[in-house]
């Protein structure tokens, strides 16, 4: 592995120079310290990170070695990049198997690369903790710097819009990819979010909840304390289940489910589906006050229509009732249109080491974001929400604003 190289940047204007760091591990810092600069995104706080460090579920021995890039000023930190040297392209949900394949093809390496992102959670987000423009700049361009060390190339995945921008002023190149997410309308119930879809789509999402009622199934959704270890258990025994089912090995393990749902009780929303007194299936959604995120599910009986209750359903009302805006369903899936999730774009950045390989890459992506801008369209084209000139009411009473029906 490529040894670490410690770098320091001065700041024009600032009396204290800035220095970046990749030798300080996150056990090393202070949660406090972290949380200053990593805002309220559950993903990116010391808790999520350091269970997925210590539970050995992103280590070297897994293929994700920790290279944390630290910005200092004195004795303060005052920004960090959760940044690993990958040996393969597993659990990143920006998918490079093709460029690696190239690589191959060419008689050329490209692995190990460097990869800034949150270990298995294709989340948009900050990847350059850091209000201080300066200091991401830094952390960037410290990151970048490092591919003279034997990296093929540097993967900054998921950034927010922000980020994104300050990338590409940096001379990276942008990869669009899409998912797709729901948006919470100030809705006052699940009847009041149907009110407003299609009456096609309206139809089958009422069919759908109707066949899961029928077959026995009642939800319980469980949050904070109230998951037990036994709940923890037995959605880990889902989660595995729905791995095998696909012949894949899951990335983390029961003891990183307990740990982040000891330290970040307040972020957990386990949705539970029982047939009487047996739990039959379990989903996880990970909240703050603004956004709930649909992470994983699994289950022990095929019921038509379980996994849409389970995973959108249950978050959809949850959302409602907390007043919670915006619910982000997770990786690809274009059936989740039909349920009131709709396209949004998403970016990561990506500097190639090998100049004609970075061409090449570049011509590539450019073409793929035009596909999906063009993909975007149709699928909005499709939308299952009501057009205020379509006429396809015809299941909907007629209602004044203070009608107790859509309540």
């Amino acid at each position: 592995m490529p040894a670490p190289i410690p770098l320091e940047v001065p700041v024009s204007g600032d009396a204290a120079s800035l220095r970046i760091r990749d030798d300080v591990a996150l056990a090393a810092i202070a949660p406090s310290s972290w949380q200053r600069i990593a805002g309220t995104q559950p993903f990116v706080s010391h808790a999520w990170l350091s269970a997925l460090d210590e539970t050995g579920c992103a280590t070297a021995q897994t293929g994700w070695t920790p290279r944390l890039l630290t910005a200092w000023r004195g004795s303060t930190l005052v920004g960090a990049m959760p940044l690993y040297a990958k040996t393969h392209s597993y659990g990143e949900y920006v998918f490079d198997w093709g460029w690696a394949s190239a690589y191959r093809h060419h008689g050329r390496r490209y692995y190990p690369k460097l990869v800034a992102a949150i270990p298995f959670t294709p989340v948009t987000g900050p990847r350059m903790l850091a209000d201080d423009p300066a200091v991401r700049h830094a952390l960037l361009a410290r990151a970048r710097a490092e591919l003279a060390r034997g990296y093929s190339s540097l993967h900054v995945l998921f950034t927010d819009q922000l980020q994104s921008a300050e990338g590409l002023a940096s001379g990276m190149t942008i990869r669009s990819g899409v998912q797709f997410h729901w948006t919470n309308a100030a809705y006052r119930d699940f009847a009041d979010f149907l009110s407003a879809l299609n009456h096609a789509k309206r139809s089958k999402i009422r069919q759908e909840r109707q066949r899961v009622a029928a077959a026995g199934i009642e939800f319980r959704r469980l949050d904070g304390s109230a998951i037990g270890a036994s709940d923890w258990a037995f959605f880990h025994d889902c989660y595995t289940r729905t791995y095998a089912a696909h012949g894949s090995t899951p990335y983390l393990t029961l003891e990183f489910f307990e740990r982040v749902a000891a330290q970040l009780p307040q972020s957990m929303l386990l949705a539970v589906g029982y047939r009487g007194s047996r739990p039959v299936c379990a989903a996880l959604d990970i909240h703050d006050g603004h956004t709930l995120w649909g992470r994983y599910w699994g289950t022990r009986d095929f019921i038509a229509g379980l996994h849409f209750e389970a995973c959108y359903y249950q978050a959809i009302e949850f959302c409602i009732e907390r007043g919670i805006a915006r619910f982000e369903g997770g990786a690809q899936g274009s059936h989740k249109l039909a349920r009131g999730l709709l396209p949004t774009p998403t970016q990561s950045l990506h500097t190639i080491a090998d100049p004609a390989f970075a061409s090449a890459i570049a011509r590539f992506c450019a073409t793929e974001r035009t596909e999906i801008e063009h993909a975007i369209d149709e699928l909005e084209a499709s939308s299952p929400f009501r057009r205020a000139a379509a006429n396809d009411d015809s299941d909907l009473p007629t209602r004044t604003d203070d009608d107790p029906a859509r309540r």
